[in-house]
């Protein structure tokens, strides 16, 4: 225990008074609490210590003493605020002692914030410095650098100019407006500069004072005068800046001048001054550059300025004298008298110029004068073979023609083109040794084979084949030209009537450089329909004969070059070829029914007939064959025979098509009962034969009974679940029954059988449409684009009855995009410009939809039904010629017309009329 806890307490001690507490009593304790010492107590206790310790009175925390005036601090007004309680405490040594510390500890912290902010603010203040540098520091090195300018470099410093003016000035002008000067003040201008000299009459002096009459020409010439003068001044300039330069691009002259220059019509006089001072340097910097010479006369010639341009073309041709160029260009320049003296001139310059004496032989009138200056030249230059043929020309006597010939080829002997003119101004005799020559001086040229072929033909030496000699001689000389290169020939000589040389050249060269391995049977095919789309039919033909003899078993190859006999030759040559091409392949029956069909056509029936027994002796069994007897004889009303070969068929070929043929055939001649017999044995052979089945309904219902169809038709769509015509006439014969709900069934079994059918799901919403239900066919036309969005049949039916006439086009529009190349979408597009009188646009697609698909009958059909109003007699004959050759077999109307039994042996035209005749 502490020894002061023992002590007495001194006096008026009072517990807690040094942390504010002051006494109290309470109801318990007896007598007076004793009160506490005051604040001016306390203040005059501290006082006397401070000044026993020799210090100034403290004060709490070293805060000053508050003035009498000062008022108290909001915080000691608030009674509930008791962060000035402790302020009228008791404040002894310890406190302020601990006052002390703190505030030393305070300004320790103050000034250690102080040093590393101003660290800080300086780190700031350099980085912003070093990115926003100041204009005199950015300068400064500059300035450093201007201590070692000299005092001339000084003095010959620019001076700077007005910069802010000019700037301002452009502006100006940027912005400024022009009008048209006034008439008057033209005339005015025109006048100033002229004295009168005349005095005007009255009438007419007055007139012009009151404007009542007005000389447009003089006001025009006023314009140019002053147009003139204003492109004086405006060019005025111009010689500052090219008239100094003295480094000129010697190739790049031309090409400143061209874009000065735009065109004669529409050339500048400013830019013409710019050109002139331009090739001015040119000519002043190089005066032996002759192309500066040309372009600086043709600038002035394209002034209109022809006496400079002669006088600049002149000075070129005396300091480039050894040019033709310059030459040329002065005679032509120069009119015709001046122009012989500068031809003469140039040729002393230049004698060895073959241009220059061929100018010179065009300016002579006289063909004798000509010929004189021609001898002249080949005096000086003998060699030169286009002056053997200007002399050649200009002979009209072929004896004086072969002279000059015979001596040409003695001095020009490698000359190809004067040993060949020569060769055909002799005789028979005379060529032949003529060529022979120069095949010996020109052993590398197959032209002279080729001119030597050509002669023996004339002659009608068939059997001699120089061609063969040729290319022997030219491989042994390695001079041999390459296969393109003969064919080329080929059509050349074809193109010349020259038939038989064509054909050696195609037999000689056709292989040359080709391998066994090389494909040669499809190059050879290439080859000859190049020469078909060039229209060298003589050519395709011999290639053709070519590729047979090697590939002699080709059917194809065959069958190539009867179209092409069919197409572009005669009736013999295609039956001649067609018994060579049965004879190379007999086991080809699309030969021989084209030998046969032939036959036909050029009425030899019973000539039709042997090729069929030939056929049949090589094929037994061949239904095809079969067929086209079957044809022959029931297109020429040989019923009975038509019959008894269908019979012998069906017990020796019996295929399903034979029955198929077999009751079609009675169906034609009206044999009901026959063709129902024929139906039931061949479903008895073939049940899943739908055309069978199909043939078995179409008897019912043209018999008018609709059970007995109804059966076949539902026993067939079993039978056969894949045969989309089954469904559709199923379909329509519940249709035609009037029970529009069961053909709506029909159609929806058909499409779970089929899905994705366009012709199913249009034929759905046909149903719709014929019976007026309008929004269940919009409905179901939805659906069927979302299953089939790339149908054009589909978008057809949409745009041309399910949409407003307003709706069409756009419709059509995202049709195009959906689908791609589709022939029925076209024939609609073309039905809806001539519906619009758009008729240009509707041919023209209709065009295309016969380019995308010929073998659609409908569109031909469509077509000619818009030649018929709006087309000519040629263009319809026309149209027919080419459905009749391309023979359609599909389209929905004219499969339906076709296959009809009463329109059976109709021919491709007649069909046609009656498609046309349907349409709506």
């Amino acid at each position: 225990m502490k020894s002061f806890l023992l002590e007495e307490a001194p006096a008026n001690y009072v517990a807690g008074l040094g942390r504010g507490a002051t006494g109290f009593t309470t109801r318990s304790d007896i007598g007076p609490a004793r009160e506490g010492p005051s604040e001016e107590a306390i203040k005059a206790a501290l006082t006397r210590r401070a000044e026993l310790l020799g210090q100034a009175p403290p004060t709490a925390y070293g805060a000053k003493e508050k003035k009498d005036d000062e008022e108290d601090d909001d915080r000691y007004q608030d009674p509930e605020n008791e962060v000035g309680l402790f302020a009228t405490g008791a404040y002894d040594e310890d406190d302020d002692e601990a006052d002390r510390i703190y505030q030393s500890v305070d300004e320790r912290m103050e000034k250690r914030r102080r040093a590393r902010r101003e660290a800080r603010e300086k780190t700031e203040r350099e980085e912003y410095e070093r990115k926003n540098p100041k204009i005199q520091q950015q300068f400064a090195d500059l300035k450093r650098a201007l201590s070692t300018v000299t005092d001339d470099e000084w003095a010959n410093l620019p001076e700077v100019g007005d910069l802010t003016g000019r700037n301002r000035r452009a502006r100006q002008a940027l912005h400024q407006k022009f009008y048209a000067v006034p008439d008057s003040v033209i005339a005015a201008a025109r006048d100033s500069t002229q004295f009168g000299t005349t005095v005007e009459d009255g009438a007419a002096s007055s007139d012009a004072a009151d404007g009542t009459m007005t000389n447009f020409a003089d006001i025009g010439a006023a314009k140019n005068k002053v147009l003139q003068v204003r492109l004086d001044q405006a060019s005025a300039g111009t010689d500052s800046v090219h008239g100094g330069a003295t480094n000129i691009d010697p190739k790049g002259y031309l090409t400143s001048l061209n874009k000065s220059i735009i065109g004669q019509t529409e050339a500048q006089v400013g830019d013409i001054k710019r050109a002139r001072t331009l090739l001015e340097s040119v000519i002043r910097t190089n005066p032996s550059h002759a192309p500066g010479w040309i372009a600086a006369a043709r600038l002035e010639e394209l002034a209109g300025k022809m006496v400079q341009a002669r006088s600049v073309i002149a000075r070129g041709c005396e300091h480039c004298p050894k040019n033709e160029d310059v030459w040329l260009e002065s005679i032509r320049l120069s009119d015709n008298h001046n122009a012989k003296i500068i031809a003469a001139q140039a040729v002393k310059e230049n004698p060895k110029s073959v241009n220059l004496w061929k100018e010179a032989m065009k300016l002579e009138t006289e063909t004798r004068a000509k010929k004189r200056v021609v001898r002249k030249a080949l005096d000086v230059i003998p060699q030169s073979v286009v002056l053997w043929k200007e002399a050649v020309k200009l002979e009209d006597d072929p004896k004086d023609a072969r002279i000059l010939l015979a001596r040409a080829v003695e001095l020009v002997p490698l000359s190809v083109d004067l040993w060949l003119a020569l060769a055909r101004l002799e005789t028979f005799e005379n060529a032949q040794a003529v060529l022979n020559k120069a095949r010996k001086a020109i052993p590398t040229s197959h032209e002279i084979w080729l001119a030597a072929a050509r002669l023996q033909e004339q002659q009608g030496n068939s059997k001699i084949n120089v061609m063969k000699r040729a290319v022997q001689a030219l491989a042994r000389e390695q001079a041999m030209p390459k296969r393109e290169e003969w064919i080329a020939e080929a059509e050349k000589c074809e193109e010349e009537g020259a038939n038989l040389t064509c054909q050696n050249i195609i037999q000689e060269t056709l292989g040359w450089g080709l391998d066994e391995d090389d494909d040669r049977k499809k190059t050879w095919m290439d080859d000859a329909e190049s020469s078909i789309s060039r229209g060298r039919y003589e050519t395709a033909r011999a290639i053709y004969a070519y590729a047979l003899r090697v590939f002699y078993t080709k059917k194809s190859i065959w069958r190539a070059a009867a179209d092409l006999e069919k197409n572009h030759g005669t009736k013999e040559a295609l039956v001649a070829l067609l018994e060579k091409a049965v004879e190379a392949c007999p086991h080809s029956e699309i030969l021989w029914m084209m030998l046969a069909k032939e036959k036909w056509q050029t009425g030899e029936i019973d000539g039709a007939r042997v090729v069929l027994g030939r056929a049949f002796k090589q094929n037994p069994n061949n239904e095809d064959i079969w067929l086209a007897a079957v044809k022959l004889e029931a297109e020429n009303n040989q019923h009975e025979a038509a019959r008894e070969l269908l019979g012998t068929a069906r017990s020796e070929a019996g295929t399903e098509r034979v029955w198929i043929k077999s009751v079609a055939f009675e169906r034609q001649l009206g044999n009901t009962d026959a063709a129902l017999s024929l139906v039931n044995e061949g479903l008895q052979l073939y049940p899943k034969a739908d055309k069978l089945w199909m043939m078995k309904g179409q008897i019912y219902e043209t018999d008018s009974k609709l059970p007995q169809a109804r059966e076949a038709y539902m026993t067939g769509t079993k039978a056969c679940q894949h045969s989309v015509p089954l469904w559709l006439l199923a379909s329509r014969l519940e249709e035609k029954a009037g029970v529009i709900v069961k053909a709506r069934s029909v159609l929806d079994r058909a499409r779970l059988a089929i899905p994705k059918n366009p012709i199913l799901w249009c034929e759905s919403v046909r149903v719709e449409r014929r019976a007026n239900n309008m929004n269940q066919a919009k409905s179901v036309m939805a659906k069927a684009l979302q299953e089939c969005p790339n149908s054009g049949l589909l978008w057809s039916e949409s745009i041309w009855y399910l949409e407003a006439r307003t709706q069409r086009k756009p419709k059509m529009v995202e049709a195009m995009r959906k689908v791609d190349n589709d022939p029925v979408l076209f024939v609609t597009v073309a039905r809806n410009f001539w519906y619009e009188r758009k008729l240009d646009k509707a041919l023209s697609w209709f065009e295309k939809a016969i380019l995308a698909d010929s073998d659609l009958g409908d569109t031909w059909a469509w077509y000619y039904k818009f030649l018929l109003q709006h087309g000519t007699e040629e263009k319809r004959q026309d149209a027919i010629s080419k459905c009749v050759s391309v023979e359609p077999r599909h389209g929905e109307i004219w499969q339906a017309v076709a296959k009809a039994p009463q329109h059976a042996g109709k021919s491709a035209e007649e069909i046609l009329m009656l498609v046309v005749a349907q349409l709506e």
